[in-house]
C-alpha cells in the first residue's frame, strides 16, 4: 500500500485531495499547521501531523514522523491580491517563504529517503494564473511561477534518481479560502488603483465562466501520479484548461 504525504490539508484543495487518496485505498499522511479533528473521514490509513511549511524545524519533525513515503504533494500556500506599490516588502517576503521556499524545504527534507529508495514522486501546486496573467495577482503569481520554473528544473536533475516531479495548476476556485487565506478584508488598496481594484472584483462576481472545483485538482494530481507520461505542468479546472491551450502549454 502507498502512501501519499500532503502539506495544507485544513481546507481546500489540499482537503480534497487527502479525500480522495483515501477514497483509492492509499495511506495519507495529511499536514496541518493547526490539526483539526473531524474534517477527514475516520480512517486506519490516516494520520494528520502538525507542519507549517515555513519552519524548518516542523518541517524536519513532520517527515521524521511521517516515515515511508512514496509521494509528496506541496500544497500549502497563501493567497494574495494587491497592487505591488501598496505592499510592504515583508509582506512579499512572507508570501515567497510559504509559496515558494516552504515547498523548496519540504522537498529538501523528502529527497535522503526518495533517492535512498530509488523513488518517489513530487507534485506542487502552483496556479493557472501563471498562464494568463491578471491585474493585482503579481506578487502570488510570481511566487508560483517560480515553483513552475523550479520544477521542470528539479525534474531534471532528479531523474537519475527515479524521482518524478511535477506541478499541477488549478484554475480560479471561488469554493476555497483564497480570500481568507490572502487577508482580502483587511487589505488597503492603494488609491490610485481603487477603480481596478473594483473592476477587478465586479469581475469576478459577475463572470459567467468556467471555474475550478477542488475534486478538479484532487483528480489531477491523482492521474499525475499514477501516469508516468503525464505532462510536467498539468492545468486542473475548466478555466484553467482553456488558459493552458490559449498559452500553448503541452499537455499531451
Amino acid at each position: 500500500m502507498k502512501t501519499v504525504m500532503i502539506t495544507g490539508c485544513s481546507s481546500g484543495f489540499g482537503l480534497e485531495i487527502a479525500k480522495y487518496f483515501l477514497a483509492h485505498d492509499w495511506q495519507v499522511i495529511a499536514t496541518m499547521r493547526t490539526p483539526c479533528d473531524g474534517i477527514l473521514p475516520n480512517s486506519d490509513r490516516l494520520r494528520i501531523l502538525p507542519l507549517d511549511v515555513t519552519d524548518i524545524d516542523s518541517i524536519h519533525k513532520a517527515v521524521a514522523a511521517a516515515g515511508a513515503i512514496d509521494v509528496l504533494v506541496n500544497n500549502a500556500g497563501i493567497g494574495f491580491l494587491n497592487a505591488l506599490e501598496g505592499t510592504p516588502l515583508q509582506k512579499i517576503r512572507e508570501i515567497f517563504e510559504t509559496n515558494t521556499f516552504g515547498t523548496m524545504a519540504m522537498i529538501q527534507a523528502v529527497l535522503p529517503q526518495f533517492r535512498a529508495q530509488k523513488s518517489g514522486m513530487i507534485v506542487n501546486i502552483t496556479s493557472s494564473v501563471t498562464l494568463k496573467s491578471l491585474p493585482l495577482l503579481s506578487i502570488y503569481t510570481a511566487s508560483k511561477a517560480a515553483v513552475n520554473a523550479f520544477t521542470k528544473s528539479l525534474a531534471l536533475e532528479l531523474a537519475q534518481f527515479n524521482i518524478r516531479v511535477g506541478a499541477v495548476l488549478p484554475g480560479r476556485a471561488p469554493s476555497t479560502r483564497f480570500g481568507e487565506n490572502a487577508g482580502v478584508q483587511n487589505l488597503e488598496f492603494p488609491e490610485p488603483y481603487l477603480a481596478l481594484t473594483q473592476e477587478v472584483f465586479s469581475g469576478w462576481q459577475e463572470s459567467t465562466e468556467p471555474v475550478t472545483y477542488a475534486e478538479d485538482v484532487a483528480k489531477a494530481v491523482w492521474y499525475m501520479v499514477n501516469t508516468p507520461t503525464a505532462p510536467m505542468l498539468l492545468p486542473a479546472g475548466a478555466d484553467a484548461i482553456t488558459w493552458a491551450e490559449a498559452a500553448n502549454l503541452e499537455m499531451v
